[in-house]
């Protein structure tokens, strides 16, 4: 290309000339608006003297603006990149391997980064303007978007977690650390044995990710319901599998289908174990009571900073759900789970479990936890007790 040419401002001609192209179709499909970006760029960019790459890069660009996210699609193209974090129109972040790098990328000004977010959302039926400044939205592939427009937020915000589809076997989680080959047998022993298992940690520590993981103990021929915000759960070699998927509301409001609704549905399936991506709220009554109600073996996670903060936690969104007294809801919990564990991130972007508890018989209104095992200065996860309690844990429940 001709160093003098403004590189930009042929992108916006070119945008211009494509709007105008389409302003008589009816919201024409991603093949066609493609068709017809690379016919206005074949006829409007003679002058430029363009080579064939940079048309075809150009076209890229000014398709990228109209149905993608613009100038951060590479990021969403890069399988490596796990998180975009976009915080105003030239503080780009993305997640790799843990850790968090300043991209040097950037918009043109706040009000292009608005625009762009503000069309991809509405091209999902999502609305995001004034009167709906804050939206959520479901990617076909998984990933889940956050957007934030001014006043709410300083600048024009958007926060995407990828579904990347990258799957981890155990083998491959002991190699790095993950979890050590004495409590990845104990797990996988308490899966196959229907041992209830409630998996705790952070935003991104890699609770799915472990979750995933535990699924592949599951016996091949039981009857599997799992239950996701997205699906992100790839169960493997198990045929009566159903999976269910929450629905977010539509443009009116209407139309949403939560965790809640699918667990209560789920009951009705005649389920073996019923698998839940994530408890936030008040269908962890609904939750516990799929638990205490012959359902063994079922597997859940949540948001929190140990496991005995995970047990309260999960008390007090039980009570939003659920008209018991506190100690009946104590006491639910303590019979319906019997192994927790937490997941941890420390700075260096590793994650690891920390701690893996039995959950005993409650104490009135006070929980009671058994360490199993603990991984004191982030470097092994060591057992905490004998083999003898391992082996009493592991009696089977039917």
């Amino acid at each position: 290309m001709n160093r003098s040419c403004d590189t930009e401002k042929i992108r916006e001609q070119m945008t211009y000339y494509v709007l105008n192209a389409i302003r008589t179709q009816s919201d024409p499909t991603d093949d066609k608006l493609k068709e017809i970006i690379a016919d206005v760029v074949s006829s409007q960019t003679a002058s430029y003297k363009l080579t064939l790459d940079e048309k075809r890069e150009l076209a890229r660009s000014v398709f990228n603006s109209l149905r993608r996210l613009d100038v951060i699609e590479p990021l969403m193209e890069d399988p490596n990149i796990t998180e975009i974090m976009v915080n105003g129109p030239d503080k780009i972040f993305y997640e790799r391997a843990g850790k968090l790098y300043r991209s040097d990328i950037r918009f043109k000004d706040d009000e292009t980064l608005r625009t762009v977010i503000s069309c991809f959302f509405a091209n999902q039926n999502r609305p995001l303007n004034e009167a709906n400044p804050i939206s959520d939205l479901r990617l076909p592939d998984g990933s889940r978007a956050n957007a934030v427009l001014p006043p709410i937020a300083n600048e024009t915000t958007i926060t995407i977690r990828k579904f990347t589809g990258i799957s981890h076997d155990i083998v491959s989680l002991i190699r790095q650390g993950f979890i050590s080959e004495e409590g990845a047998r104990f797990l996988s022993a308490c899966v196959k044995n229907k041992k209830s298992i409630f998996l705790s940690g952070g935003t991104g520590s890699g609770k799915t990710t472990f979750l995933n993981c535990l699924s592949s103990f599951i016996p091949k021929d039981e009857r599997v319901i799992t239950i996701e915000d997205s699906a992100e759960l790839n169960l493997q070699g198990i045929d009566n599998l159903v999976r269910m998927e929450a629905r977010l509301p539509g443009p009116d409001g209407s139309g949403e289908v939560n965790i809640g609704q699918m667990i209560r549905a789920s009951l009705r399936m005649r389920p073996d174990r019923i698998i839940v991506g994530e408890v936030r709220g008040s269908e962890s009554a609904d939750m516990m009571h799929a638990l205490n109600t012959g359902h063994p073996g079922s597997m859940c996670t949540g948001h929190a900073n140990s496991c005995f903060e995970m047990l309260e936690r999960l008390t007090g969104m039980v009570m939003a759900g659920s008209s018991l007294p506190y100690n009946a809801i104590v006491t639910q919990i303590s019979m319906g789970i019997d192994i927790i564990l937490h997941i941890t991130r420390n700075r260096e972007g590793r994650r690891y479990i920390d701690e893996i508890c039995h959950v005993l018989s409650s104490r009135g209104p006070d929980y009671n936890l058994e360490t199993l095992y603990k991984n004191e200065g982030g470097e092994y996860l060591e057992r905490v007790c004998s083999n003898d309690k391992l082996r009493e844990i592991l009696v089977y429940r039917a």
